[in-house]
């Protein structure tokens, strides 16, 4: 079964988001993590992971990345605190414990 991923990346001030979705959030963040997207991640050093929700359905992951684009910069922010209140990034256990990595 497929899993799919819509996640918020934001820079160490919190003060840029970049909404995306994926099927492999480990490699999509290294991606972020060491610049290799070129774009507006790069542009504005978006490397932290602060928010994730999965999926097995590429239809609603696509629909809920609209939909989290469309929101205000508040609401947005109150969906990352409601499951992230310290704004900790996300990722950082991954690089930390071998065990947690995949591939």
């Amino acid at each position: 079964m497929n899993q799919y991923w819509v996640y918020i990346m934001t820079n160490k001030y919190n003060s840029v988001f970049y909404i995306g979705v994926t099927n492999n959030l480990q490699k999509r963040d290294y991606e972020h993590k060491n610049k290799l997207l070129k774009g507006f991640t790069q542009r504005y050093s978006l490397t932290k992971l602060v928010f994730y929700e999965e999926t097995s359905d590429v239809t609603a992951a696509i629909s809920r990345e609209k939909q989290l684009k469309g929101w205000t910069r508040a609401k947005k922010i109150a969906l990352i605190e409601s499951l992230n209140p310290v704004w900790e990034d996300l990722s950082d256990q991954w690089y930390r414990d071998p065990s947690l990595r995949s591939g």
